[in-house]
């Protein structure tokens, strides 16, 4: 008995494998952050690892620029309307998808995530031959309407398999007391599917606010998004401010996972409490 016991406790050396393997993997991917974050808070005139001292002077070059708050300003502008409309377009589309019945709809889904298939150049160059000629190069609308392509499938995938885990049971009884379809669609499958529609916000977000190569195609020079801002800087010189402006993005998307898990608990939560009233 104490053997058996012993043989439970003692960890199979697959799983050590696999322990390792997640760590080393985690590590790789860590890796660049642990660097890019010191080389912001260095004192060096230049991009250098290990910094020679530790300054904030990065940091104020890029909160004292105008450019480059105007490029953050652009992003976030283009982001939040990004992640509007591709919710307004997204989750209807999924609804239909997933509720409805009708001819042709599987081709009609492959067609919506059809730009998440294609890369991303392919999707550019062809965007810049159809903007050029609508007068859109160098345009928020026409950054929106880029990015929009890129997000809205994605918003498809996500609220699409919300629904396809949700309870259509409450539905069928909203629709049996006289509910119409737009109601109950408004009063209880969104109320229901409010988290899938959040977190394909957020994606929506980050995706047009993380976006490069379209934005290297169509932003002009009238329309600079931030990643646009950084590549350019890149490009030109090795500019140590786009160390503070990366460190500062880590943080932003560490904020925005802590809140989509908090966003995710507090609807669990709330669900709990609904029910524990019924």
């Amino acid at each position: 008995m104490k053997r058996g016991r012993q043989v439970r406790l003692t960890p199979s050396l697959g799983r050590f494998a696999l322990w390792a393997f997640c760590g080393f993997v985690f590590a790789y991917l860590i890796f660049p952050i642990l660097i890019v974050i010191p080389m912001s808070f260095s004192s060096a005139p230049y991009a250098i690892f290990p910094p020679p001292g530790l300054s904030l002077r990065w940091y104020n070059s890029y909160l004292g620029s105008y450019q480059w708050l105007r490029a953050t300003a652009l992003s976030f502008e283009v982001g939040a309307l990004t992640a509007l409309i591709s919710i307004v377009l997204g989750t209807p589309a999924a609804f239909a998808l997933v509720r409805g019945r009708f001819a042709g709809k599987d081709l009609l889904n492959t067609f919506l995530i059809l730009p998440l298939v294609v890369p991303t150049i392919i999707v550019a160059i062809a965007l810049y031959s159809l903007f050029a000629d609508l007068y859109l190069i160098g345009t928020v609308s026409g950054l929106v309407l880029a990015h929009t392509l890129l997000a809205a499938p994605l918003v498809v995938i996500i609220v699409s398999s919300t629904l396809k885990g949700d309870d259509r049971s409450l539905e069928r009884a909203a629709m049996s007391l006289g509910a119409t379809p737009w109601r109950t669609f408004v009063h209880v499958t969104l109320p229901l599917v409010q988290q899938g529609v959040w977190s394909a916000a957020i994606i929506a977000f980050i995706t047009s606010f993380d976006e490069v190569v379209i934005a290297i195609f169509i932003t002009g020079s009238s329309a600079i998004t931030l990643p646009r801002q950084m590549w350019d800087g890149v490009r030109t010189e090795i500019d140590p401010t786009i160390a503070a402006v990366s460190s500062l993005l880590v943080g932003m998307s560490i904020v925005v996972l802590g809140l989509v898990f908090l966003m995710a608990r507090w609807v669990e939560l709330s669900r709990e409490r609904r029910v524990g009233q019924i």
